[in-house]
């Protein structure tokens, strides 16, 4: 009984900070009976099965504070903040942009739409949440969480009404937008880490990768590995068309190619093992042949570069002896 009146005087000390946003007296008691309820033991969390296991708990009480109270979150969410950046903050942490699913049945909870359920690993009826954790050696901490609006319900202004969403958040916006606007309340905040992390469904987004950018934070997103990429020293060039009206913008000087074939290159470049395809040989990437021995040292201070030609019928590497004009600083095949 000892080690039980422990857990609850640390959970009542924990929430210490945020009691006093909740104003009422009634709430402030009631708070900690419901998150006890939550993560305690018992595979029920509703109310009912909730006010049963514990004697302290009244359920009208209970159920009021549940589904009647009333309170301005936002002191709540600042609070959230500062506990966490005092529990994990630092130049050392990270802060993880992500969504979760959480499955659903039928069509009335707010959100809930065919998408992908990102717990589960395919398409499914479930309402999706954009959140933003903060983590440091490996203790997360989430600190924002958002529901997304699919396009089938910001396109139907009477069910929105219907299930009460708030006439600000009635409009349609991506899990991107949704991140960002979190992530610029987490820094209004002064929150402190020192990058910002995100999986391919963000980072595959240029805008969002800029917005990064712009606002000065260094980050690592994912990509799919198909997406074209470009050489570090690509130059933006306008072409001189023979015909035609100018064009509007510059382009680049070089040709894109996938990211996995830019990684294998990369790896060719510095001398390490070739990747194996499916069938156990060395793959090679996009024009070129993989080396079985580490490729040659520079000489004369110069750095090697590639050359793709064509030698009966297949795509092969040449060393710093070619010529200038034939050589190229990225892989990709030239045009049959």
């Amino acid at each position: 009984m000892g080690a039980a009146e422990d857990w609850h005087d640390d959970l009542l000390s924990w929430l210490g900070p945020f009691l006093g946003h909740l104003g009422h007296k009634a709430r402030r008691r009631m708070c900690p009976l419901y998150v006890a309820g939550l993560i305690g033991p018992g595979e029920r969390k509703s109310v009912q099965p909730m006010a049963l296991r514990m004697p302290a708990a009244d359920y009208d009480q209970l159920h009021h504070f549940v589904g009647a109270g009333i309170w301005d979150e936002a002191p709540l969410e600042r609070e959230l903040l500062v506990q966490a950046d005092r529990l994990v903050g630092g130049a050392d942490a990270v802060l993880v942009i992500d969504d979760t699913a959480l499955p659903k049945k039928g069509k009335h909870s707010v959100g809930v739409a065919p998408q992908y359920a990102t717990v589960l690993g395919k398409q499914a009826n479930c309402q999706t949440l954009v959140s933003l954790t903060l983590a440091r050696t490996e203790v997360p901490v989430p600190i924002a969480l958002r529901l997304y609006l699919p396009e089938g319900w910001t396109e139907d202004p009477g069910r929105l009404a219907k299930a009460g969403v708030p006439e600000p958040l009635r409009l349609h916006r991506s899990k991107s937008e949704i991140a960002l606007v979190e992530l610029d309340r987490v820094l209004a905040a002064g929150v402190r880490f020192g990058v910002v992390l995100a999986d391919a469904a963000y980072g595959s987004g240029s805008s969002f990768r800029y917005a990064l950018s712009q606002r000065g934070l260094t980050w690592a997103v994912g990509i799919p590995r198909t997406q074209k990429v470009y050489s570090p020293d690509v130059v933006l060039t306008w072409p001189m068309a023979p015909r035609g009206r100018p064009r509007q913008r510059p382009v680049p000087d070089i040709r894109p190619v996938a990211a996995q074939d830019r990684l294998a290159l990369q790896k060719w470049r510095t001398g390490a093992a070739a990747p194996k395809d499916r069938s156990g040989r060395p793959s090679r990437p996009c024009g070129f042949a993989w080396r079985t021995e580490p490729p040659p040292a520079p000489e004369n201070g110069l750095t090697s570069t590639f050359q793709a030609t064509r030698r009966s019928g297949s795509w092969a590497s040449a060393g710093p002896q070619a010529s200038r004009s034939t050589t190229s600083r990225i892989c990709h095949p030239r045009p049959r």
